[in-house]
């Protein structure tokens, strides 16, 4: 039996950062197939330096620590319906967060530059004529719920989206912009692969999943599109956990 909703984005705009892999890449081709016009931004140069499917969207190259070219990016919509506040990074650089230095840095990827993108598209947001208003995605995390200890920048910026959200989502309003969050569980992304090569640590996180596996990007990317559709046009400020009962248990 097929009981999956199918969704109609036609004529709609969305932004989509991180759209290259993962969840990011999950939502950003669920949106195309239903019918948005969707940009999406990744690090590398161009779309034929990546081995997935990247066709149907448009590609801009972004790097979070480029304040230039999150400004650039921004301007370069004059209306917007839907932004997905995907990208993200643990150990950025390689850095490691229980120190200063790493701790900056993965905030300033995980908080800072996704506040800068969003503010910087407030006007094109405002614009747009999107049954229930524009939608802003932000992206919470388990790590933002509860102690990892080996990723304190990269929860404190997750958990600092959280607050931005239920913020956002008041100052804007009025402006017709709905904020809302998603916080997934464990999926099965470049994140997650190494656990892949230390099986005990893998199964002891399944152990703590009630419904025993990972979840596929594809599982989030529709929660997703729920909450940027107008059958959500009276949530805003809220956050969605996805996450197999993890944070149940």
């Amino acid at each position: 039996m097929n009981n999956r909703v199918l969704f109609d984005f036609a004529d709609t705009t969305a932004l989509v950062t991180g759209g290259t892999s993962g969840i990011g890449h999950a939502t950003a081709s669920l949106l195309r197939d239903s019918g948005a016009r969707v940009t999406i931004t990744g690090t590398r140069t161009g779309p034929q330096d990546y081995d997935v499917d990247l066709s149907g969207l448009e590609y801009r190259q972004l790097a979070l620590t480029d304040s230039d070219g999150i400004e650039a990016l921004a301007d370069s919509f004059t209306e917007l319906d839907i932004l997905i506040n995907n990208a993200g990074a643990n150990f950025p650089g390689g850095l490691d967060e229980s120190t200063a230095e790493g701790f900056t840095a993965s905030v300033a990827v995980n908080l800072l530059a996704p506040f800068r993108l969003t503010e910087r598209l407030h006007g094109a947001l405002k614009a747009s004529k999107a049954h229930g208003g524009a939608s802003v995605i932000m992206f919470g995390s388990m790590a933002a719920l509860r102690a990892v200890p080996v990723v304190p920048g990269y929860g404190s910026g997750k958990a600092g989206m959280l607050a931005l959200t239920r913020n956002l989502a008041v100052k804007w309003a009025a402006d017709g912009i709905r904020v809302n969050a998603i916080v997934p569980g464990l999926v099965a992304t470049r994140m997650t692969a190494p656990m892949d090569f230390v099986p005990e640590i893998k199964q002891q996180q399944i152990d703590h999943i009630p419904l025993g596996r990972f979840a596929d990007p594809a599982e989030i990317a529709s929660p997703i599109l729920y909450l940027c559709s107008g059958n959500a046009c009276y949530s805003t400020g809220s956050t969605l956990v996805v996450d197999g009962g993890y944070s149940v248990l």
